[in-house]
């Protein structure tokens, strides 16, 4: 039953997205690629999986609607988005500072700037796992992928 209690697909909802840079729509390929691959998400009470999780942002609240397989409505909840709201800014900072380094900076440099993007994107992830515990139970991997996807849902040009 363990093994049944993860997102065996993720839609998201980018109707707001105008368009975004090819990096930009790499990670969250990726992002989605691995999350399908390997995740945990137990709901809290009696619910049991696959799941499949239908994320989206609305009046700075980021929505999860979780359904079983046939599409059936099983739970939808709501988190808001301020306490995310410093970590994502600064992630989006570095994350461009990194884009750039990689173009003109020396290996060292773009490690250093790497290494900051790494743990501002472990500090989402650890913010999003406390914020949803009480919801729903993921590991700490299943949090990166989730918080990239956040990420994602938050460009707008």
């Amino acid at each position: 039953m363990a093994d049944q209690q993860r997102i065996a697909e993720i839609f998201l909802d980018e109707r707001s997205v105008v368009s975004r840079s090819a990096q930009v729509d790499h990670e969250r390929k990726v992002a989605i690629y691995d999350l399908l691959e390997e995740n945990q998400f137990k709901l809290m009470g009696d619910f049991h999986g696959p799941f499949h999780l239908h994320l989206s942002i609305a009046e700075n609240r980021l929505i999860f609607d979780v359904r079983d397989t046939g599409d059936k409505e099983l739970v939808r909840f709501t988190q808001p988005l301020s306490p995310l709201r410093s970590v994502v800014k600064d992630y989006f900072m570095v994350c461009d500072s990194y884009f750039k380094a990689i173009k003109v900076s020396s290996p060292s440099q773009i490690e250093a700037i790497d290494m900051g993007r790494r743990g501002l994107h472990n500090e989402g992830a650890e913010i999003l796992k406390e914020r949803l515990a009480e919801k729903v139970d993921i590991d700490i991997d299943t949090a990166r992928r989730l918080f990239t996807l956040i990420c994602v849902l938050h460009i707008r040009v």
